[in-house]
């Protein structure tokens, strides 16, 4: 059984563990997720699977405390991005203190340093109970971090997503959006019965370059900077000769924390109800997403200890940050469990060459148990 933290990393990365809903046909997370309860057990710790669908298994382990302390939650999550032109995804390499493979950077090195300060925890006997969640479908859509919130809560959660030892406080969320707009259809060479959906689009595309530009011109937010919009993907017409009956775009935000659904969407009925003054013009829209935006306050007692821990071990104090993508932990926030993120150092997230520090991985666990020690005692 591996016990190093490289010996460990290296045995996590050899399970296949892609993602079958970015890549089908790929195994999932059920190999990886018996690995690390049986782990777990074997080292005396209690572990449960939980499947939020068919082989989509996601992890839970519980240190127990002893009674009237604070409990803790470490994060990871199980699966990866596909493998495609990496010669040989599942082969850990060790070069320049850099262990190479698929998942080492995102995110199987904050999982082994997770296991191994479990560990730790149960070595130390606090009052409060340490919590893992070791997650299914963080790379698409989150069914595992859903599925396990209906089973666990925390008085605080640390995700261990690669943040170079540096403390994230906050990340943007985002909102997907259908928008079609509707004409009729008729020979090119009747523009008298004709009318152009695609056209009524550009009208649409006109005000969302707009918006944009209005975003960009709001205050920003201290570390993530500027909430946008994207046009990200658009179809219509039926044949060249034709006036096209129908368009539809689908479009990316990018929100801050504070944005809601509500606000988002009296946004687009008003950019949609300016247009609709005119009769001729007819569109629908819906939102088809909306994962939130995340941040933490500074004065949060699991940042301070965080942040502690990690100026002792460090030798210095870490940086607090901002991410432009979207975590899980926004789902432990929603939750109502204040969350904070830390990780190791590496680089190669969803690329052809990914990579973790071990030393930095080594660091991160020393960081999370000595925060499990003083959190939860």
């Amino acid at each position: 059984m591996p016990e190093t933290l490289p010996e460990l990393l290296a045995a996590l990365i050899r399970i296949n563990s892609v993602n079958p809903s970015l890549v089908p046909g790929a195994p999932g997370e059920t190999t990886l997720a018996h690995f690390v309860a049986d782990w777990l057990r074997g080292h005396g710790i209690g572990a449960a699977i939980d499947e939020a669908a068919p082989g989509r298994p996601s992890v839970i382990a519980t240190v127990p405390g002893r009674g009237g302390g604070r409990s803790l939650l470490l994060y990871a999550h199980l699966d990866t991005v596909g493998t495609e032109h990496m010669p040989a995804p599942f082969d850990p390499v060790i070069r320049g203190g850099r262990l190479y493979g698929r998942g080492s950077y995102d995110m199987k090195g904050g999982l082994a340093a997770c296991l191994l300060a479990l560990l730790g925890a149960r070595e130390a006997g606090l009052r409060g109970d340490v919590i893992l969640t070791a997650v299914a479908d963080e790379e698409h859509a989150s069914l595992g971090m859903q599925s396990v919130l209906r089973r666990v809560t925390a008085d605080a959660a640390i995700v261990t997503e690669p943040t170079s030892l540096q403390l994230c406080v906050a990340h943007k969320g985002f909102t997907w959006h259908e928008v079609t707009t509707y004409g009729r259809a008729a020979h090119g060479s009747r523009p008298d019965l004709g009318t152009d959906a695609i056209a009524h689009m550009g009208r649409v595309l006109g005000r969302l370059e707009a918006l944009g530009r209005d975003l960009a011109s709001r205050p920003a937010h201290p570390l993530l900077g500027h909430a946008s919009v994207h046009a990200s993907l658009i179809q219509g017409g039926q044949e060249l000769s034709s006036y096209p009956e129908r368009c539809t775009l689908q479009v990316e935000r990018r929100t801050l924390p504070g944005e809601t659904r509500e606000s988002i969407e009296a946004e687009w009925n008003t950019l949609l109800g300016d247009l609709a003054r005119d009769p001729a013009f007819h569109a629908e829209h819906r939102m088809t997403l909306l994962r939130d935006a995340f941040g933490i306050s500074e004065d949060a007692p699991i940042v301070r200890v965080l942040h502690e821990q990690a100026a002792q071990i460090l030798g210095q104090p870490p940086a607090h940050i901002g991410m432009s993508f979207w975590m899980d932990a926004a789902f432990l926030a929603g939750a109502g469990i204040p969350t904070v993120v830390f990780g190791p150092h590496g680089a190669g997230a969803h690329a052809t060459e990914e990579w973790v520090d071990l030393a930095s991985a080594e660091q991160c666990r020393a960081v999370l148990a000595a925060t499990l020690r003083d959190f939860c005692a």
